[in-house]
């Protein structure tokens, strides 16, 4: 009896799994045919999505970097030739780890600094500039200190409670990495942006940093009167090799900084990175038309409604000590064969030449980066007249 009952409850499972299968083929007015065409169909669609998609890993979604991630996908969407996905991810040191381990990730948004950090940790392996790649140095970030309007100079958060946002990301790492080269030792809090603010205007905390490209969303919606504003970063020697001197004005916040005013920061380079993939492989394929659809288009992201942290990049900046993706660079190496952006390039290095022996000393890669924006906002000017 038990042998039968096994038995016939097999054939129940067989029947169950073979019936949908066999429906096509016993339903009347069901074309087996058709079936698997229509399928085929369904696969080659599926197969050229896929292969034409590149995914790029922004920040947190209150970050400068995915409105600029969200124009990249705008400019550079061409139908079902390319398709750029953008990501929201948790902020730039985990993108740097979704870059190399995190299936589906072809690119992402980090900071320099962050790089070099991890870089002498070893905590991602020895050999992270072998496997990380950078496509182009991106725009500043500025780091922000936001507290109460009695506070006068940072060295007063010594032993006071700071957020320096989620632990781990990239805000919190460069907050503890300036503080300690400041030496202000803060009780370190790990909070959002808006519940950081509340607790600031309550009391309960005495600063809140913010490292994100102004302006900040969190803080470009403070209203006048909230007895909040921006404090001053010093520019010391020991942050000069990984950091830039930055400033903030009443047009970038009008409720944070007085008419006329402007408070001194830091800011850190974001940058597009990729891992370094095999150039047989298909991911190395699929960054390769972004990478050429990307430098071809540049000129797209200077004019509105792009992000005006666009006019900061000079995508030819190098990064000193990382290596520079081969597909970026072999862009960049053959941009003097295509027309206009030729003669831009060739004009700027020959302007640039001249402004180098006219002076004593060499031009710095800070310098050489606002002259080139200076000098492409002079020359789109000219075309546009």
């Amino acid at each position: 009896m038990r042998i039968a009952l096994a038995c016939g409850l097999c054939l129940i499972a067989v029947a169950a799994v073979a019936g949908p299968r066999d429906k096509y083929q016993t339903s009347p007015g069901v074309n087996t045919t058709t079936v698997v065409a229509a399928q085929a169909t369904r696969e080659t669609f599926r197969a050229r999505i896929n292969e034409n998609v590149v995914t790029i890993m922004a920040g947190s979604p209150s970050g400068t970097d995915l409105a600029v991630i969200q124009d990249i996908a705008e400019v550079l969407d061409n139908g079902d030739d390319l398709r750029v996905l953008p990501m929201v991810g948790k902020g730039p040191e985990q993108n740097i780890k979704d870059v190399m381990f995190l299936r589906g990730v072809d690119m992402g948004i980090t900071q320099a600094n962050l790089l070099k950090h991890f870089d002498r940790t070893g905590e991602l392996g020895a050999n992270l500039k072998g496997q990380i790649t950078y496509i182009a140095k991106l725009f500043n970030e500025e780091m922000h200190v936001l507290v109460r309007s009695e506070v006068k100079d940072i060295s007063e958060l010594k032993g006071k409670y700071v957020n320096f946002g989620a632990a781990g990301s990239g805000g919190a790492i460069t907050g503890q990495l300036i503080f300690a080269a400041l030496g202000v030792d803060a009780q370190e809090v790990n909070i959002t942006d808006s519940d950081a603010i509340e607790k600031l205007k309550s009391g309960e905390i005495d600063a809140t940093i913010v490292v994100t490209g102004k302006p900040a969303p969190a803080l470009a919606s403070l209203k006048g009167g909230s007895g909040l504003k921006l404090l001053a970063v010093p520019y010391a020697k020991t942050l000069e090799d990984e950091y830039y001197p930055a400033t903030f004005s009443h047009d970038d916040y009008p409720a944070l900084v007085a008419q006329g005013e402007r408070v001194d920061t830091l800011s850190v380079c974001a940058v597009l990175v990729s891992f370094n993939w095999p150039v047989d492989s298909v991911r190395y394929r699929k960054i390769a038309k972004f990478v050429d659809r990307f430098f071809a288009n540049f000129d797209a992201f200077l004019d509105a409604p792009r992000h005006p942290k666009w006019r900061e990049v000079n995508f030819a900046a190098t990064l000193e000590g990382w290596r520079r993706s081969t597909l970026a660079q072999s862009w960049i190496d053959r941009a003097p064969t295509k027309g206009t952006s030729s003669a831009s390039r060739n004009n700027f290095d020959a302007f640039l030449a001249e402004a180098s022996n006219a002076r004593s000393t060499p031009i710095s890669e800070a310098e050489r980066a606002d002259l080139f924006r200076a000098f492409l906002e002079w020359n789109r000017g000219r075309r546009q007249n």
